[in-house]
């Protein structure tokens, strides 16, 4: 009975592990190899590699004066988006040969870029407007964001599935003999 039990155990590991994406870092390497084009990269499920979080602080400042006392009003508010590690997305438009922007969202003018990064290893990671020591300033949706530097590490995953076709021709020579 045991015995049953852990092979059951054990078949259901094997097939959950077999059907699972196994991903892989977009790399420029991969990018010139395969010389995708534009709507051909449309086709491509990508996935982040690490969370990202942007920050975006606005409201309104101002004063009052009364009794020869200045009151300050300011209400600040703050707009956080986070996109999780792992969360899929689709190439949207691409501005260079390679400068990718890829949604995460149902909102197509909600996207980020993603291009080459040799210290990265040729990885599509993510690009700012600006990149200081401590964090980044990144469009999205239309809205200049803030970013820490930790962001800067998030790349692009794909699922590839290692295909190798091999076609194999034999011949056996028969042999000449001399007339």
């Amino acid at each position: 009975m045991k015995l049953i039990k852990l092979f059951s155990i054990l078949c259901v590991i094997v097939l959950s592990t077999s059907c699972s994406k196994t991903l892989t870092y977009f790399t420029d390497d991969i990018y010139a190899d395969n010389n995708w084009s534009e709507e051909e990269l449309k086709q491509i499920q990508f996935y982040l590699s690490e969370d990202i979080r942007l920050e975006r602080v606005y409201g309104s400042a101002g004063s009052d004066i009364k009794d020869g006392q200045i009151k300050i009003k300011s209400e600040r508010k703050v707009e956080e988006v986070i996109i999780r590690k792992g969360t899929p997305g689709v190439l949207v438009f691409s501005p260079k040969s390679n400068r990718f922007a890829l949604s995460f969202d149902e909102d197509p003018e909600k996207y980020l870029m993603f291009g080459p990064n040799e210290k990265a290893k040729g990885r599509y990671v993510l690009l700012a407007k600006k990149w200081k020591k401590r964090g980044g300033t990144i469009s999205y949706g239309g809205s200049n964001y803030r970013t820490t530097s930790d962001s800067a590490y998030a790349a692009l995953m794909v699922d590839i599935s290692k295909a190798k076709k091999t076609s194999k021709r034999s011949d056996t020579a028969s042999g000449r003999r001399i007339k």
